[in-house]
């Protein structure tokens, strides 16, 4: 009898581990074929494993149940707490190869590679636009579907994007956790501080591959390769125009509204750019900094001294 319990304990035993291989088999085999088998039942998005699923709707309950043991800062799960540590530690053990750029995480750095390359491995299967980033793509979707999953329980304004929800937040708090290591300067916003320091080391990481110009910020870099392309990616809604560049596309839809945001400070005209403003001050300044390098006559206005130099 004990003999038989021992063989019965064994089957069980060898049962019991080949259906935890075959659950973790059917778990691997999802990265491959892409299924998604698990839902969230708050905003629909899907899921490979159950406890992706569990992690994800902390972000619906606002559970934090990881805390930071530095600084007692709260995340939604283990790996971002992870992540957050790196703040402390100052380790960025993932550099990029091509610009030497280092990174906290392996997924960063593969992220940020995409800016040198180009590639836009993520498809939108409604409009067939593409990203270089899977959540950039998750995100874009939601212009299509028009959930908004993100809602601020102060004010009630909702927010399909995660990360724009996270700032929008820091209006109500007054939080500004990025801080300047130069001037002592805080930020709401991790891009708002890189802007900010390229003043102060006026580092171009992100080069054109294909005229060799250098940008302090990727955006700029992207807008700039749609001269090389001749893509004009922006539309305006009213009246079909597309420019190679956003704010081209805002600046152009303020002849549609009237907009006229940027007022002189010496005489109250309103202008609807900034550099319409630049050109407009100098007839109170006098300034004239386009000079002809034939004779030597200033304007204030680069047109005008093509015109100029025409007589030459």
């Amino acid at each position: 009898m004990l003999k038989n319990m021992r063989k019965s304990l064994y089957h069980y035993d060898i049962f019991d581990k080949s259906a935890s291989r075959s659950d973790d088999l059917e778990r691997h085999k999802r990265t491959h074929t892409g299924e998604e088998p698990l839902d969230c039942d708050i905003c629909g998005k899907l899921f490979t494993t159950s406890s992706t699923l569990t992690t994800h709707r902390h972000i619906h309950t606002g559970d934090k149940l990881f805390p930071c043991d530095v600084c007692g800062k709260l995340f939604t799960a283990s790996s971002a707490l992870i992540i957050h540590k790196c703040v402390h530690t100052g380790d960025k053990p993932y550099p990029c190869d091509i610009c030497g750029k280092s990174f906290t995480t392996i997924s960063s750095v593969t992220r940020h590679r995409r800016i040198h390359t180009g590639e836009k491995p993520f498809h939108c299967n409604i409009c067939g636009k593409t990203f270089s980033d899977g959540s950039a793509l998750i995100v874009h979707k939601r212009v299509h579907t028009g959930e908004t999953p993100f809602h601020c329980n102060i004010c009630g304004k909702s927010f399909s994007d995660r990360s724009a929800f996270i700032v929008h937040k820091r209006v109500h708090t007054g939080e500004k956790p990025y801080h300047c290591y130069i001037c002592g300067k805080s930020f709401t916003q991790s891009t708002c501080l890189a802007k900010h320091r390229c003043f102060y080391t006026r580092e171009k990481l992100f080069h054109c591959d294909t005229c060799g110009k250098s940008f302090s910020r990727s955006n700029n870099l992207t807008s700039h390769r749609h001269i090389h392309t001749g893509e004009k990616p922006f539309h305006c809604d009213v009246c079909g125009k597309s420019f190679s560049e956003r704010s081209t596309l805002i600046s152009h839809k303020r002849n549609h509204t009237g907009d006229k945001p940027f007022p002189c400070d010496i005489c109250g005209k309103s202008f609807p750019t900034n550099s319409h403003l630049t050109k407009h001050r100098r007839i109170h300044t006098g300034e004239k900094p386009f000079q002809c390098d034939i004779c030597g006559k200033s304007f204030s206005r680069n047109c005008a001294l093509t015109s100029h130099k025409l007589l030459h």
